[in-house]
Protein backbone atom coordinates (compact mmCIF):
# COMPACT_ATOMS: atom_id res chain seq x y z
CA UNK A 1 0.00 0.00 0.00
CA UNK A 2 1.73 3.43 -0.88
CA UNK A 3 1.94 6.31 1.23
CA UNK A 4 -1.09 8.28 -0.30
CA UNK A 5 -3.58 5.51 0.26
CA UNK A 6 -2.81 5.29 3.56
CA UNK A 7 -3.38 9.06 4.25
CA UNK A 8 -6.80 8.79 1.54
CA UNK A 9 -8.02 5.50 4.50
CA UNK A 10 -6.70 7.83 7.74
CA UNK A 11 -9.30 10.60 5.69
CA UNK A 12 -12.04 8.27 5.00
CA UNK A 13 -11.81 6.66 8.17
CA UNK A 14 -12.21 10.60 10.03
CA UNK A 15 -15.02 11.87 7.85
CA UNK A 16 -17.15 8.59 8.34
CA UNK A 17 -16.29 8.77 11.84
CA UNK A 18 -17.37 12.21 11.86
CA UNK A 19 -20.73 11.41 9.61
CA UNK A 20 -21.64 8.52 12.33
CA UNK A 21 -20.63 10.82 15.24
CA UNK A 22 -22.12 14.21 14.35
CA UNK A 23 -24.05 13.31 11.43
CA UNK A 24 -24.06 14.84 7.60
CA UNK A 25 -23.68 18.76 6.98
CA UNK A 26 -26.87 19.92 5.29
CA UNK A 27 -25.51 22.60 2.73
CA UNK A 28 -27.32 23.76 -0.47
CA UNK A 29 -24.95 24.55 -3.49
CA UNK A 30 -26.13 26.90 -6.32
CA UNK A 31 -24.28 24.40 -9.62
CA UNK A 32 -23.58 27.43 -12.16
CA UNK A 33 -24.32 25.02 -15.13
CA UNK A 34 -22.03 25.51 -18.11
CA UNK A 35 -22.93 28.66 -20.76
CA UNK A 36 -25.06 27.50 -23.54
CA UNK A 37 -23.75 28.10 -27.01
CA UNK A 38 -26.50 28.46 -29.76
CA UNK A 39 -26.72 29.94 -33.09
CA UNK A 40 -27.52 29.07 -36.76
CA UNK A 41 -24.84 26.66 -38.28
CA UNK A 42 -22.75 28.60 -41.19
CA UNK A 43 -21.52 26.34 -43.75
CA UNK A 44 -18.87 29.06 -44.79
CA UNK A 45 -17.28 28.08 -41.62
CA UNK A 46 -16.49 24.35 -42.12
CA UNK A 47 -12.89 24.50 -43.77
CA UNK A 48 -11.15 21.03 -44.98
CA UNK A 49 -8.42 18.93 -42.94
CA UNK A 50 -5.54 17.70 -44.72
CA UNK A 51 -4.94 13.78 -43.46
CA UNK A 52 -1.64 13.67 -42.11
CA UNK A 53 0.36 10.18 -42.68
CA UNK A 54 3.19 10.84 -40.32
CA UNK A 55 3.76 13.38 -37.61
CA UNK A 56 6.69 14.46 -35.44
CA UNK A 57 5.10 15.61 -32.55
CA UNK A 58 4.16 14.53 -28.93
CA UNK A 59 0.64 14.25 -27.85
CA UNK A 60 0.31 13.70 -24.57
CA UNK A 61 -3.09 13.10 -22.93
CA UNK A 62 -4.90 12.93 -19.74
CA UNK A 63 -7.64 11.06 -18.29
CA UNK A 64 -9.44 10.48 -14.97
CA UNK A 65 -12.17 7.61 -14.16
CA UNK A 66 -14.27 7.35 -11.21
CA UNK A 67 -15.19 4.07 -9.85
CA UNK A 68 -17.92 3.65 -6.80
CA UNK A 69 -16.32 1.33 -3.90
CA UNK A 70 -19.09 1.84 -1.48
CA UNK A 71 -21.88 3.88 -1.06
CA UNK A 72 -25.13 4.99 0.86
CA UNK A 73 -27.68 7.31 0.55
CA UNK A 74 -25.51 9.97 2.22
CA UNK A 75 -21.55 9.10 1.74
CA UNK A 76 -19.68 7.20 -0.90
CA UNK A 77 -16.11 5.95 -1.14
CA UNK A 78 -14.31 5.98 -4.53
CA UNK A 79 -11.16 5.11 -6.33
CA UNK A 80 -10.32 7.54 -8.93
CA UNK A 81 -7.48 6.74 -11.15
CA UNK A 82 -5.85 9.16 -13.20
CA UNK A 83 -3.56 8.00 -16.31
CA UNK A 84 -1.51 9.75 -19.26
CA UNK A 85 -0.85 8.03 -22.29
CA UNK A 86 2.61 10.49 -24.18
CA UNK A 87 1.96 9.30 -28.00
CA UNK A 88 4.98 9.91 -30.63
CA UNK A 89 4.65 8.13 -33.61
CA UNK A 90 3.57 4.67 -32.86
CA UNK A 91 5.71 4.71 -29.53
CA UNK A 92 3.75 5.16 -26.12
CA UNK A 93 4.63 5.74 -23.05
CA UNK A 94 1.77 5.71 -19.94
CA UNK A 95 1.63 5.87 -16.10
CA UNK A 96 -1.17 6.49 -13.56
CA UNK A 97 -1.90 7.17 -10.10
CA UNK A 98 -4.50 5.46 -7.92
CA UNK A 99 -6.25 7.68 -5.11
CA UNK A 100 -9.42 6.85 -2.71
CA UNK A 101 -12.11 9.93 -2.26
CA UNK A 102 -14.37 9.89 0.34
CA UNK A 103 -17.52 12.42 -0.16
CA UNK A 104 -20.92 13.03 1.82
CA UNK A 105 -24.01 14.41 1.10
CA UNK A 106 -26.66 13.69 -1.22
CA UNK A 107 -25.82 11.79 -4.58
CA UNK A 108 -26.07 15.02 -6.61
CA UNK A 109 -23.76 17.39 -4.37
CA UNK A 110 -21.17 14.22 -4.20
CA UNK A 111 -21.02 13.86 -7.83
CA UNK A 112 -20.25 17.39 -8.36
CA UNK A 113 -17.45 17.02 -5.86
CA UNK A 114 -16.09 14.20 -7.40
CA UNK A 115 -15.82 16.16 -10.66
CA UNK A 116 -13.37 18.47 -9.15
CA UNK A 117 -11.77 15.87 -7.53
CA UNK A 118 -10.72 14.51 -11.43
CA UNK A 119 -10.09 17.80 -12.85
CA UNK A 120 -7.40 18.91 -10.12
CA UNK A 121 -6.24 15.06 -10.21
CA UNK A 122 -5.93 16.04 -14.44
CA UNK A 123 -4.67 19.15 -14.13
CA UNK A 124 -2.09 18.12 -11.70
CA UNK A 125 -1.02 15.39 -13.18
CA UNK A 126 -0.67 17.28 -16.67
CA UNK A 127 1.32 19.94 -14.65
CA UNK A 128 4.01 17.04 -13.34
CA UNK A 129 4.64 16.00 -16.58
CA UNK A 130 4.95 19.33 -18.61
CA UNK A 131 7.59 20.27 -15.63
CA UNK A 132 9.50 16.93 -16.30
CA UNK A 133 8.98 15.67 -12.85
CA UNK A 134 10.77 12.51 -11.87
CA UNK A 135 7.24 10.56 -11.87
CA UNK A 136 8.68 6.70 -11.95
CA UNK A 137 5.97 5.74 -9.01
CA UNK A 138 3.12 6.35 -11.51
CA UNK A 139 2.24 2.87 -12.71
CA UNK A 140 4.10 1.39 -15.57
CA UNK A 141 6.67 4.04 -17.20
CA UNK A 142 9.72 3.27 -19.08
CA UNK A 143 11.06 7.30 -18.81
CA UNK A 144 10.74 10.01 -15.96
CA UNK A 145 12.13 13.06 -18.69
CA UNK A 146 8.31 13.82 -20.01
CA UNK A 147 8.79 17.20 -21.20
CA UNK A 148 6.96 18.52 -24.33
CA UNK A 149 8.46 20.99 -26.66
CA UNK A 150 6.93 23.72 -28.46
CA UNK A 151 4.62 22.94 -30.86
CA UNK A 152 3.78 19.76 -29.12
CA UNK A 153 -0.07 18.95 -27.95
CA UNK A 154 -1.73 18.25 -24.63
CA UNK A 155 -5.53 16.84 -24.96
CA UNK A 156 -7.42 17.16 -21.78
CA UNK A 157 -11.36 15.48 -22.01
CA UNK A 158 -13.66 18.16 -21.86
CA UNK A 159 -14.50 21.84 -22.35
CA UNK A 160 -11.98 24.78 -21.55
CA UNK A 161 -13.27 25.37 -18.48
CA UNK A 162 -10.55 26.59 -15.76
CA UNK A 163 -10.55 27.98 -12.40
CA UNK A 164 -11.21 26.91 -8.81
CA UNK A 165 -14.52 24.97 -8.81
CA UNK A 166 -15.06 25.00 -11.60
CA UNK A 167 -12.44 23.79 -14.30
CA UNK A 168 -8.94 22.78 -14.61
CA UNK A 169 -6.34 24.43 -12.66
CA UNK A 170 -4.97 27.76 -14.47
CA UNK A 171 -1.86 27.27 -13.69
CA UNK A 172 -1.84 24.47 -16.40
CA UNK A 173 -3.14 26.70 -18.68
CA UNK A 174 -0.68 29.14 -18.23
CA UNK A 175 2.40 26.84 -18.47
CA UNK A 176 1.07 25.91 -21.39
CA UNK A 177 0.80 29.52 -22.99
CA UNK A 178 4.16 30.05 -21.56
CA UNK A 179 5.36 26.95 -22.91
CA UNK A 180 3.62 27.18 -26.26
CA UNK A 181 2.08 24.22 -26.10
CA UNK A 182 -0.98 23.31 -27.56
CA UNK A 183 -3.52 22.39 -25.66
CA UNK A 184 -6.51 21.31 -26.60
CA UNK A 185 -9.57 20.41 -24.75
CA UNK A 186 -11.73 17.17 -26.83
CA UNK A 187 -15.44 16.45 -25.08
CA UNK A 188 -16.93 13.19 -25.77
CA UNK A 189 -19.84 14.82 -25.91
CA UNK A 190 -21.56 18.31 -25.37
CA UNK A 191 -24.90 19.02 -24.57
CA UNK A 192 -24.22 22.78 -24.43
CA UNK A 193 -24.14 23.39 -27.78
CA UNK A 194 -27.47 24.15 -29.75
CA UNK A 195 -28.63 25.40 -33.07
CA UNK A 196 -31.48 27.91 -33.56
CA UNK A 197 -33.93 25.43 -33.39
CA UNK A 198 -32.57 23.73 -30.07
CA UNK A 199 -31.15 20.65 -31.80
CA UNK A 200 -27.97 19.50 -31.05
CA UNK A 201 -25.23 22.02 -32.94
CA UNK A 202 -22.60 19.55 -33.67
CA UNK A 203 -25.34 17.13 -35.49
CA UNK A 204 -26.38 20.22 -37.74
CA UNK A 205 -22.92 20.60 -38.70
CA UNK A 206 -22.40 17.48 -39.53
CA UNK A 207 -25.66 17.59 -41.68
CA UNK A 208 -23.71 20.76 -43.73
CA UNK A 209 -20.55 19.47 -44.30
CA UNK A 210 -19.46 17.79 -47.87
CA UNK A 211 -16.05 16.93 -46.68
CA UNK A 212 -14.58 13.83 -45.30
CA UNK A 213 -12.29 15.39 -42.53
CA UNK A 214 -13.51 19.04 -41.09
CA UNK A 215 -13.46 21.50 -38.73
CA UNK A 216 -16.46 23.85 -38.07
CA UNK A 217 -15.04 26.45 -36.57
CA UNK A 218 -16.00 28.78 -34.10
CA UNK A 219 -19.10 27.39 -32.45
CA UNK A 220 -18.44 29.82 -29.60
CA UNK A 221 -15.91 32.02 -28.42
CA UNK A 222 -13.86 32.26 -25.45
CA UNK A 223 -15.48 33.98 -22.15
CA UNK A 224 -12.69 34.21 -19.30
CA UNK A 225 -15.38 35.76 -17.40
CA UNK A 226 -17.32 32.57 -17.59
CA UNK A 227 -14.07 30.58 -17.21
CA UNK A 228 -13.86 29.29 -20.28
CA UNK A 229 -10.34 29.57 -22.03
CA UNK A 230 -11.11 28.69 -25.22
CA UNK A 231 -12.96 28.49 -28.60
CA UNK A 232 -15.25 25.86 -29.45
CA UNK A 233 -14.93 24.28 -32.59
CA UNK A 234 -16.59 20.86 -34.19
CA UNK A 235 -13.89 18.10 -35.96
CA UNK A 236 -14.50 15.49 -37.60
CA UNK A 237 -10.65 13.12 -37.54
CA UNK A 238 -11.45 10.27 -39.09
CA UNK A 239 -12.74 9.51 -42.62
CA UNK A 240 -14.32 6.12 -41.75
CA UNK A 241 -16.10 6.80 -38.82
CA UNK A 242 -19.45 9.33 -38.23
CA UNK A 243 -18.05 10.23 -35.00
CA UNK A 244 -17.61 13.94 -34.33
CA UNK A 245 -16.56 16.09 -31.61
CA UNK A 246 -16.37 19.42 -29.61
CA UNK A 247 -12.77 20.54 -29.75
CA UNK A 248 -11.80 23.69 -27.62
CA UNK A 249 -8.94 25.69 -29.08
CA UNK A 250 -6.98 27.74 -26.26
CA UNK A 251 -7.80 31.81 -26.80
CA UNK A 252 -3.75 31.83 -27.22
CA UNK A 253 -3.95 29.40 -30.41
CA UNK A 254 -6.51 31.57 -31.78
CA UNK A 255 -4.25 33.50 -34.26
CA UNK A 256 -3.56 30.71 -35.79
CA UNK A 257 -4.65 28.82 -38.81
CA UNK A 258 -7.13 26.81 -37.43
CA UNK A 259 -7.19 24.29 -40.03
CA UNK A 260 -3.50 23.45 -39.91
CA UNK A 261 -3.70 23.55 -36.46
CA UNK A 262 -5.74 20.54 -36.10
CA UNK A 263 -4.84 18.87 -38.94
CA UNK A 264 -2.27 16.62 -36.89
CA UNK A 265 -4.75 15.37 -35.09
CA UNK A 266 -6.00 13.16 -38.57
CA UNK A 267 -2.79 11.45 -37.65
CA UNK A 268 -3.69 10.11 -33.97
CA UNK A 269 -7.38 9.87 -34.75
CA UNK A 270 -6.99 6.68 -37.75
CA UNK A 271 -7.14 3.86 -35.28
CA UNK A 272 -10.71 1.83 -35.86
CA UNK A 273 -10.98 0.88 -32.43
CA UNK A 274 -11.03 4.41 -31.26
CA UNK A 275 -14.01 5.45 -33.61
CA UNK A 276 -12.81 9.05 -34.49
CA UNK A 277 -11.56 9.77 -31.32
CA UNK A 278 -8.22 10.92 -30.88
CA UNK A 279 -6.49 7.82 -29.58
CA UNK A 280 -4.09 9.78 -27.39
CA UNK A 281 -7.28 10.04 -25.25
CA UNK A 282 -8.50 6.78 -26.01
CA UNK A 283 -6.01 5.60 -24.41
CA UNK A 284 -5.71 7.10 -21.70
CA UNK A 285 -9.39 6.78 -21.24
CA UNK A 286 -8.61 3.00 -21.07
CA UNK A 287 -5.45 3.49 -19.19
CA UNK A 288 -7.59 5.10 -16.48
CA UNK A 289 -9.69 2.26 -15.76
CA UNK A 290 -8.92 -0.69 -12.96
CA UNK A 291 -9.18 -3.72 -12.55
CA UNK A 292 -11.18 -5.87 -11.14
CA UNK A 293 -9.09 -7.87 -8.80
CA UNK A 294 -7.87 -3.79 -7.95
CA UNK A 295 -11.62 -3.21 -6.97
CA UNK A 296 -12.03 -6.07 -4.87
CA UNK A 297 -8.54 -5.04 -3.02
CA UNK A 298 -9.36 -1.70 -2.87
CA UNK A 299 -12.85 -2.66 -1.42
CA UNK A 300 -11.12 -5.33 1.43
CA UNK A 301 -8.90 -2.96 2.51
CA UNK A 302 -11.58 0.03 3.00
CA UNK A 303 -13.93 -2.79 5.17
CA UNK A 304 -10.95 -3.33 7.33
CA UNK A 305 -9.81 0.02 7.80
CA UNK A 306 -14.04 0.54 8.93
CA UNK A 307 -14.14 -2.67 10.73
CA UNK A 308 -11.03 -1.53 13.20
CA UNK A 309 -12.43 1.88 13.91
CA UNK A 310 -15.69 0.22 14.85
CA UNK A 311 -18.07 1.84 12.15
CA UNK A 312 -17.92 -0.71 10.25
CA UNK A 313 -21.85 -2.08 11.19
CA UNK A 314 -23.87 1.09 11.64
CA UNK A 315 -22.35 2.14 8.10
CA UNK A 316 -23.08 -1.56 6.55
CA UNK A 317 -27.15 -0.43 7.79
CA UNK A 318 -27.07 2.77 5.84
CA UNK A 319 -25.85 0.85 2.68
CA UNK A 320 -28.64 -2.04 2.67
CA UNK A 321 -30.83 0.93 3.10
CA UNK A 322 -29.76 2.28 -0.48
CA UNK A 323 -28.95 -0.90 -2.25
CA UNK A 324 -31.74 -3.05 -2.67
CA UNK A 325 -32.66 -2.07 -6.42
CA UNK A 326 -28.91 -2.88 -7.15
CA UNK A 327 -29.06 -6.23 -5.36
CA UNK A 328 -32.39 -7.14 -7.47
CA UNK A 329 -29.94 -7.00 -10.44
CA UNK A 330 -27.87 -9.29 -8.68
CA UNK A 331 -24.95 -6.41 -7.93
CA UNK A 332 -23.58 -6.70 -4.56
CA UNK A 333 -21.14 -4.45 -4.73
CA UNK A 334 -21.53 -1.27 -6.35
CA UNK A 335 -18.09 -1.64 -8.36
CA UNK A 336 -19.72 -4.57 -10.31
CA UNK A 337 -21.88 -2.03 -12.53
CA UNK A 338 -19.92 -2.63 -15.38
CA UNK A 339 -18.36 0.95 -16.38
CA UNK A 340 -21.30 2.48 -14.71
CA UNK A 341 -20.47 5.40 -12.65
CA UNK A 342 -23.07 5.24 -9.41
CA UNK A 343 -22.42 8.08 -7.03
Amino acid sequence: MNAKIKEDLTEMKKKLKEYVDIGRTIDYHNLKEEPMIAGKPDSSKIKPLRKMDSCNMHFLAVDCSTRTLKRANYWGVYLLRVAFALVKGRDVDWGYEERICTKTGDSHKRAISLRYERLELESEMALNMLNALDIRDLGRSKRTDYALDAGDYLLLDGASFFGKKRGFSVSLYETCKKNEINLLTVSKQSSTLRDEKGHDFMASVYMLSSYPLWVYYPAGKANTDEHLYGDASVVKLYQESPRFFRCDIMEYLTDREVDKLISPLTFTSEDPRCLGYPVPLWLAHDFSTPSDSMLFHYYTQIEETLANAGLLDCLRMEELSCNFPDELHGVRRPFEWERIERV
